[in-house]
């Protein structure tokens, strides 16, 4: 497995030699050399108006059949509007197409900017998919099950956030909208976790979000905090099928142990009152741990990864985290504990762009996983 996971790697960096050096040889010599240290850096590349990363990860999550692979190029453009005093993040422009070993598949894009001069930044996201998924419950008399599920969905994510002043502070408006026809795929009945109305059915949930960040990447940051968290309410009124209410709290802190170390920490917490369909309720999300495997009212994860950097280019990254998932009428105490732990390697292959790609290996509870890592592995939204 270990070897497969190389070789994706490797393939990735000269996919990008390949695509990068046939465009330019049409129009103009780029190099594909860094001018500080001579080393491979695709920087000059993705300021080319047609230069992006043309990203391949495998996809080996348990619950899709531990093996499939998604291809998107990530046009990575830097702001026109630069400011001398703080960093100023990138547009980024996406599109993505997934295929996996359980005949699920996904395709969509995704588009965030910033409007220095106005104050403003937002992000845009749509897509379709076939997904099968399996989901986990411990059952009376059955003890622990697992059951399978295809979802045809359509899903969809709009924010639009407003800078306080001249600090680090936004508030804005975020809208989640997920249309989803579930079929199970098993035989036997339907299990008491599932509502009849959770298998056809519309989440339309307009939220609240308030973020710091002062990080000074958002790529591979090597200090700087974030912090958001996001309110959304789904009722009638909203066009969505369901009444529940949903709190998320994500804090992300980095900084420099010494020059070359740098240590990270992550706390995730999701808060959501009953109402919510099956598919909907907060999971824990850690490396190494499936989807969908731990599921409940409310999650807390706690995570650290301390990166090394042998030289300007090549890192080495450790990490491990504890998470519970406490149901309603569960105490803190009582709920499972979940941990991972994990190593792998990072190479800064945009320096221009503090951007670094790599492998990650992660063991759980009772799973293992590898990934490619673009950026840092926390970025799920931001």
């Amino acid at each position: 497995m270990r070897y497969h996971c190389t070789n994706f790697f490797v393939s990735l960096i000269f996919l990008v030699i390949s695509v990068a050096e046939g465009h330019c040889q049409k129009k103009r010599k780029l190099s594909f050399r860094d001018s500080l240290d001579g080393k491979f850096d695709v920087s000059e590349f993705l300021t080319h108006p047609v230069g992006f990363i043309p990203l391949i990860q495998p996809i080996t999550e348990p619950a899709l059949g531990d093996i499939g692979v998604m291809v998107s190029p990530i046009f990575i453009k830097p702001n026109k509007y630069q400011s001398e005093s703080k960093y100023v993040p990138p547009n980024i422009t996406s599109i993505y197409a997934t295929y996996t070993a359980n005949k699920s598949f996904f395709f969509g894009g995704f588009h965030s900017a910033h409007q220095i001069e106005l104050g403003f930044k937002y992000s845009l996201a749509m897509g379709y998919g076939s997904v099968n998924l399996n989901f986990y419950r411990n059952l009376p008399i059955i003890g622990d099950s697992e059951f399978e599920f295809n979802f045809k969905s359509y899903p969809g994510f709009g924010s639009i956030l407003k800078q306080i002043g001249n600090s680090e502070f936004y508030i804005g408006l975020e809208y989640l909208f997920f249309k989803s026809d579930v079929s199970p795929k098993f035989d036997g009945p339907i299990p008491p976790f599932v509502e009849t109305k959770d298998l056809a059915s519309t989440i339309s949930a307009p939220g609240l979000v308030i973020e710091y960040d002062n990080r000074d990447n958002i790529f591979t940051p090597d200090k700087g905090l974030y912090v958001n968290t996001s309110y959304h309410i789904n009722r009638d009124w909203t066009g969505s099928d369901f009444n529940f209410n949903d709190l998320m709290i994500t804090v992300l802190k980095y900084f420099p142990i010494r020059d070359n170390w740098i240590s990270g920490f992550r706390f995730q917490s999701e808060f959501q009152n009953e109402g919510a369909p099956f598919f909907a309720k907060p999971g824990i999300f850690l490396r190494g741990v499936p989807r969908a495997r731990y599921q409940g009212n409310s999650t807390y994860m706690l995570e650290t990864e301390q990166r090394y950097d042998f030289t300007m280019r090549w890192s080495a990254v450790a990490f491990g985290g504890l998470a519970k998932a406490v149901n309603e009428n569960q105490n803190f105490g009582n709920a499972q504990l979940v941990y991972n732990y994990g190593t792998g390697f990072r190479y800064l292959i945009a320096r221009k762009f503090k951007l670094r790609v790599g492998m990650d290996f992660a063991w759980s509870n009772d799973d293992f996983g590898y990934y490619i890592t673009f950026g840092t592995a926390w970025n799920q939204r931001n």
